[in-house]
């Protein structure tokens, strides 16, 4: 009796593929090609399952995101079962900086995407993310919650502070990938940011959870 294929796991499979190669080639050098022999496949098969780049490009950044929410699950879990804002927008912050190479690899094709998806008519066709705001707004509740409870600046504006963090986030990521700066100097200037926000009558909150020496990446 032939095996049953199961076809989600195939996908999978070739996702990974891309994002392996990308990874080391860049996301532009990618082709079809490259990647069915990454995956050990037929070009015919990714083309079954694909049939064009755009579309496998498209299914790699669900495969990507994925990846990505699991990375912050994780960084959660550890953090205990009520880390708090303060812990929780940190574990979400860190899991986006380069600072091993999956979280590298995520941050390259990350923004390589973004950069495709403004000159690539086909692949901006296609829903970038389904929620563009997610981590904004998700970021603006827990300052906000955090401000409530006495743990935050009161006159802080939680959505600028939201926003601020993750434009710094996504910049100091991009400067440790060129060797700008170490991703412990980058992890200190975030820690800097946040002491700031999370104060309560002028001092750091109990509420920033478990953290490792600014000097020793996490």
């Amino acid at each position: 009796m032939p095996k049953r294929v199961d076809h989600e796991e195939r996908r999978a499979q070739i996702a990974e593929a891309l994002i392996q190669v990308a990874g080391r080639r860049g996301l532009h050098a990618v082709g079809m090609r490259d990647v069915a022999a990454e995956a050990g496949v037929s070009l015919r098969l990714v083309q079954y399952y694909f049939e064009t780049k755009e579309k496998l490009l498209f299914y790699g950044l669900q495969h990507l995101t994925d990846r990505f929410t699991a990375r912050v699950g994780t960084r959660l879990a550890a953090a205990g079962p009520d880390p708090g804002p303060r812990a929780t927008i940190e574990a979400l912050l860190l899991a986006s900086l380069p600072t091993d190479q999956e979280s590298r690899t995520f941050h390259l094709l990350y923004s390589s995407y973004s950069i495709l998806s403004v000159t690539d008519g086909a692949l901006a066709a296609q829903p970038f993310i389904d929620n563009p705001d997610a981590a904004e707004n998700a970021l603006t509740g827990l300052i906000e919650g955090a401000q409530a409870a006495g743990l935050a600046d009161p006159g802080a504006d939680a959505r600028t502070e939201a926003i601020s963090l993750l434009a710094m986030t996504a910049t100091m990521g991009t400067s440790i990938l060129v060797a700008q700066r170490t991703p412990e100097s980058a992890i200190a200037v975030l820690r800097h940011h946040l002491d700031r926000i999370f104060t309560a009558g002028g001092h750091t909150t109990p509420d920033a959870g478990p953290r490792t020496d600014a000097n020793t990446c996490p």
